[in-house]
């Protein structure tokens, strides 16, 4: 039972305010994107003076518990005051073959144009500690040309004119996925002397229509102006968590998440393809090869709800991670037996968490790392805790 100090990620887009609160610190004025929690080498939890990557290596067996040499998930605390950038992630073939073609052409680790930072999947979910707004995953492409097509344009110059007529000839073409593609690529790929000033011009028209896809363009063209990224958040869903609620993204779901906090769980992966919304390095070409280009609702993940108190959240088509948030409350006691490797977060109150070799108590923002050999584990105290494992079964 490993007490954890772990790295805040200071990226432009962070709050100034959500995690040092959750950490019960006095903000410095700095944004606080990401607070990471586990073992990944870029940014490794301290485990009582030792990285947990380097624990890990030592006795993965128990640690693990037989579950490979590394841990297979990464927890996150995220807290976005302005959107982050349009996004998908591989799947774990790709992740792995790209990884090798990078190194072998001897990429920097570092460098500013590296794709693959290492040779894993990055599904993710995200549970709204507070609501919380993003969009994910391509919605039906004639929602997206109706408005387009219903708003009152200022006059636009030549090119831009002809991008709007080939984009909403891309969206009403026959076969939804086609049409999506199409769309995406036209609007990625479009010279931005083209793109810009329809850009602009769309998210004028839209601050008088009351309609979620409207407002989230002109919210993100006041951050991103001009970029792109703007119009393909058209083709989206639009999702609104309340806390408690959960997302998830699959490898190639397209999304950005706009505003909100929220715990996030994922594969032990920094592998991220942009396509606009950030200064940040953008290819293209490589994130069109790994979009999921369906039509599918809003990826909201329902929870498997073991009591009145606690809820697992866990995606079905992979087994590195689910996360489980447990209410506890005086006088009573949950029991963990399966031998599973766990990050805990106290998310309020104070919390115990025992085992027969020793025992942690976390405090609001406090972390810790439940080694696999620890179990069975009971939970006591006033609060809440996430808890981030490998799913069972």
């Amino acid at each position: 039972m490993l007490r954890l100090t772990n790295t805040v990620q200071p990226y432009a887009w962070g709050s100034t305010s959500a995690i040092p609160q959750l950490l019960g610190v006095e903000p410095d004025g700095s944004p606080q994107a990401e607070l990471w929690i586990g073992a990944h080498p870029s940014a490794p939890s301290d485990a009582e003076g030792v990285p947990l990557d380097e624990r890990i290596a030592a006795d993965p067996a128990g640690l693990l518990g037989g579950r490979g040499e590394r841990l297979g998930f990464l927890l996150k605390v995220l807290a976005a005051a302005a959107p982050l950038s349009l996004q998908a992630h591989p799947d774990r073939a790709t992740a792995a073959r790209r990884f090798a073609e990078e190194e072998a052409a001897g990429v920097a680790p570092d460098a500013p144009h590296r794709l693959y930072k290492d040779a894993e999947h990055k599904p993710e979910l995200l549970y709204a500690l507070e609501p919380f707004a993003a969009v994910a995953g391509f919605r039906d492409p004639a929602a997206a040309a109706d408005l387009l097509a219903g708003l009152r344009l200022q006059e636009l110059p030549p090119d831009s004119a002809d991008l709007l007529e080939a984009l909403l000839a891309d969206l009403r073409g026959a076969q939804e996925e086609q049409a999506l593609r199409a769309a995406t690529r036209r609007l990625l790929t479009a010279p931005a002397e083209a793109v810009a000033p329809l850009v602009e011009a769309v998210a004028t028209a839209c601050e008088d229509v009351d309609d979620p896809s409207a407002q989230c363009v002109v919210d993100l063209a006041g951050h991103h102006p001009g970029d792109p990224g703007v119009l393909v958040s058209t083709l989206l869903n639009q999702v609104r968590l309340q806390p408690g609620e959960a997302l998830y993204l699959p490898a190639g779901n397209v999304h950005a998440y706009l505003e909100g906090t929220g715990v996030e769980l994922m594969a032990s992966s920094d592998n991220v393809l942009r396509g606009g919304l950030t200064p940040k390095h953008v290819d293209v070409e490589e994130l069109l090869r790994v979009l999921d280009f369906r039509v599918l609702p809003p990826p909201l993940l329902a929870p498997r709800r073991v009591s009145d108190d606690e809820e697992v959240f866990a995606p079905a088509d992979v087994d590195d991670f689910a996360l489980t948030v447990l209410r506890v409350r005086p006088g009573a006691q949950t029991a963990w037996t399966a031998p599973l490797p766990r990050a805990l977060l106290c998310l309020e109150g104070s919390v115990r968490v025992a085992s027969a070799r020793g025992e942690v108590v976390l405090e609001r923002g406090q972390s810790a790392f439940a080694a696999a050999a620890e179990h069975p584990l009971t939970v006591t105290g006033e609060g809440r805790l996430a808890a981030a494992a490998p799913r069972e079964g």
